[in-house]
């Protein structure tokens, strides 16, 4: 078991160098998911301090997975993002008030017509830290009024990250006329995420 969890690892770290070069202490990552990437990555790419969004997999027990499989509900992925952040700009308590704000984070396997294990509302973890942080943050949120059902999120340990296909990155950017979606589930929460979140909207 020892060393499966050791080449997991690995495995992690390994992705971490090929795809997002680390340039100082300040950054660090972060991974969730809160429904569909297209909706959360777009959020996040507005979000100052917010250097690198990334869609992809995380979750499951099947190796660099397909998009089509993680749709068909049987390899344990959820739809993720990975984000790289400034910590001096943006705190990863300050990340997840926007991950509860932005989604639902009480309806099970769902956003919305969204429906599946694939779209779990969920937080990997990848330090101590940031479990404590996120533990603290969804008691917090549980207990306020913002909402009335009990938040089925999980919290999660970071086993694997798998890179989405291509087309999925900068989705809503790329596609935001072409597809229905993106019309009429993407740019509501998007445009809402403006309001409510002004004080977080990178400036340029």
């Amino acid at each position: 078991m020892a060393i499966q969890l050791q080449i997991q690892v690995q495995k992690i770290q390994s992705v971490t160098t090929n795809q997002i070069n680390m340039e100082n202490d300040s950054l660090k990552l972060a991974t969730f998911g809160g429904g569909c990437f297209w909706c959360t990555e777009a959020i996040y790419q507005l979000t100052e301090g917010i250097t690198v969004v990334e869609a992809g997999y995380s979750g499951g027990h099947v190796d660099d997975p397909t998009y089509q499989q993680v749709c068909g509900k049987k390899t344990g992925h959820a739809e993720v993002i990975r984000i790289q952040y400034n910590s001096k700009v943006i705190s990863f308590k300050e990340i997840l008030d926007i991950l509860w704000a932005t989604h639902n984070p009480t309806t099970l396997n769902q956003q919305g017509n969204d429906i599946g294990p694939q779209y779990r509302s969920v937080i990997f973890y990848h330090n101590e830290e940031q479990k404590t942080i996120a533990e603290q943050s969804l008691k917090e949120t549980d207990a306020s009024s913002m909402y009335s059902d009990p938040i089925v999120t999980t919290i999660d340990p970071l086993i694997n990250y798998f890179k989405a296909e291509n087309y999925h990155q900068n989705y809503y950017n790329d596609n935001r006329e072409k597809n229905s979606y993106c019309t009429y589930v993407v740019k509501p929460k998007v445009e809402k995420y403006k309001k409510q979140f002004k004080d977080k909207l990178k400036k340029d």
